[in-house]
């Protein structure tokens, strides 16, 4: 495709021109977002150095599509006009005193590289909060990694209004 005499654009600009879709996931979708779960999970242990994650993509994609036929978990998806996926976010109800009763946790949040700066994440946020406002929930709650590697992930959540709530993120394996 060529924009202008002689000039090509680079494949990942002629990617980006093509339109965004939000839409609900269905258990059919379970192996794309597994795909990018896979991904995720891969950039993480690749950013900290150590495996903390067990990736196995066809479990994932197995497990995907069980939360999603039980209810158990929501997902959005972000797909091209070509019906690429290029990224999700998940979301799971809690209830909590704290939280004055039911709210929404992000337990996976996930924008391919190439598609990064160019809006699809606010529109997966965007889709996130609208969801949690028609549930009735107060809150979405999400935990990133507490080091500078992850600073751009923290600075995204804070320019969509996330607060710092304290704490930290442990877990034991049962």
């Amino acid at each position: 495709m060529q924009l202008w005499p002689g000039k090509l654009l680079p494949i990942t600009l002629l990617n980006l021109m093509h339109n965004i879709s939000i839409k609900q996931a269905t258990p059919a979708d379970a192996p794309a977002i597994g795909q990018l779960v896979w991904e995720l999970l891969d950039e993480i242990m690749r950013t900290i150095g150590k495996p903390a994650f067990n990736a196995d993509l066809a479990q994932l994609s197995a497990r995907c599509a069980d939360f999603l036929e039980r209810g158990i978990y929501m997902v959005f998806l972000a797909t091209t006009d070509q019906n690429e996926p290029v990224g999700f976010i998940a979301l799971c109800e809690s209830h909590a005193l704290y939280a004055e009763g039911a709210f929404g946790t992000i337990p996976e949040f996930y924008v391919r590289p190439a598609w990064r700066s160019h809006g699809v994440g606010e529109q997966l946020m965007q889709a996130a909060k609208e969801y949690g406002r028609g549930k009735g929930w107060k809150r979405l709650e999400v935990t990133t990694p507490p080091l500078p590697e992850f600073d751009r992930t923290f600075h995204f959540y804070e320019t969509h209004g996330f607060d710092v709530a304290g704490g930290k993120k442990m877990k034991v394996l049962l």
